[in-house]
């Protein structure tokens, strides 16, 4: 259902009118309202701080910074439930049984690739891409240290499609320097996926003590971050 939403949606994005735009981003909200119904109360919290997180760094990126700009120079309202799509994507494939049974060949790909992308950047593509290997090599570091690597693995799989996806469709580009640094940026950057790291870090946090809070909000008896972190583990 993600995939076919994202490859789906965003080719409508571009061939629509802009008016358009509210009703894809309605039915993106539909879809992900579908797919928390079948989750944990663990996989919405963490899914929906991720959109929460994500949402503040597009407009600071997109909107405010200018790193990477929207075909209608906007930010579109089918982007912040794509993020919470983009999580549970990557989760679920990590919870595959194929994916569960080979979980460090997976991982190791998955760092194969984005090494492999960065360094094409600084060498062979089209675009002097130097932010992306840093971002690259950070990401690499992520999946090959953290406990939940896999998970961090499964996500830049499909970050990586919607890059190309949407930067080949021209729903949105990266500049050619990032603003401000003027660091050579690729279209997309190869490790853009690291930046979701950072979004799925916060809700792996951040999740216990939502949780916690949400509790004491609906006066139910509270429970303590480490019964909260401890079902949401993700696969290692």
């Amino acid at each position: 259902m993600v995939l076919f939403a994202g490859i789906v949606g965003l080719w409508l994005d571009r061939v629509l009118a802009f008016g358009w735009q509210p009703v894809l981003g309605l039915c993106a909200c539909i879809i992900f309202a579908g797919l928390l119904y079948f989750a944990t109360a663990v996989e919405r919290c963490q899914a929906l701080i991720v959109v929460v997180v994500a949402t503040f760094f597009e407009v600071v990126g997109s909107i405010m910074w200018g790193a990477y700009i929207y075909r209608q120079h906007n930010l579109p309202l089918f982007v912040p439930p794509g993020h919470g799509m983009v999580y549970l994507f990557g989760l679920r494939l990590t919870q595959t049984p194929l994916v569960r049974r080979h979980a460090a060949t997976f991982a190791r790909a998955a760092m194969v690739g984005v090494l492999a992308w960065g360094l094409a950047g600084l060498t062979v593509l089209g675009r002097l891409d130097v932010a992306g290997a840093i971002g690259a090599v950070i990401l690499a570091l992520f999946i090959a240290k953290s406990r939940s690597g896999v998970v961090y693995a499964g996500v830049f799989v499909y970050v990586a499609f919607l890059e190309v996806y949407g930067t080949a469709l021209g729903t949105w580009f990266w500049l050619p320097e990032v603003p401000g640094i003027a660091v050579p940026n690729g279209n997309p950057p190869s490790g853009i996926a690291g930046g979701y790291v950072f979004f799925d870090m916060a809700a792996l946090a951040l999740t216990p003590f939502a949780l916690a809070w949400w509790s004491v909000l609906t006066r139910r008896t509270p429970r303590t971050p480490a019964r909260a972190a401890g079902g949401s583990a993700p696969p290692a």
